[in-house]
């Protein structure tokens, strides 16, 4: 699979998982626990350069940089480890900024990020990952 492959794949897996997380199952827990810092609309811009920063890092930094020969797997618990860090970095830093960001949304941000990024990571998986 090439470069071009692996950002669309992961891209779609990506925006497809963050949409349904975002949209369906997650809104009454971020409303219940952090409601009052939310916006009514998301910000379209801000979100757009996340996902295109993020994805660049995932590409980068997880699959594109797996040792030729590694396993579906192991490019899933890197990607795993790099979501938990990257989400980790949001979160734990609005804990220790925002009056009313929770411990409980920390952790389960924490969680879907390590979640969401090990499947981004795992559906885009190749055996030759450093090829063009």
């Amino acid at each position: 699979m090439n470069r071009a492959r692996t950002y669309a794949v992961s891209a779609v897996v990506m925006l497809a998982l963050d949409l349904l997380w975002l949209g369906v199952i997650a809104p009454p827990l971020y409303q219940r626990e952090v409601g009052v810092l939310m916006r009514a609309q998301p910000g379209v811009i801000a979100a757009a350069l996340f996902y295109m920063i993020y994805l660049v890092g995932v590409n980068e930094f997880v699959i594109h940089a797996m040792p030729a020969g590694a396993s579906r797997a192991r490019t899933a618990l890197r990607g795993a480890f790099f979501g938990f860090v990257a989400y980790a970095t949001f979160d734990l830093t609005a804990l220790a900024v925002l009056n009313g960001w929770t411990p409980f949304i920390t952790a389960v941000d924490m969680a879907w990020g390590a979640a969401l990024t090990a499947i981004v990571s795992a559906a885009a998986f190749t055996r030759a990952p450093n090829a063009a």
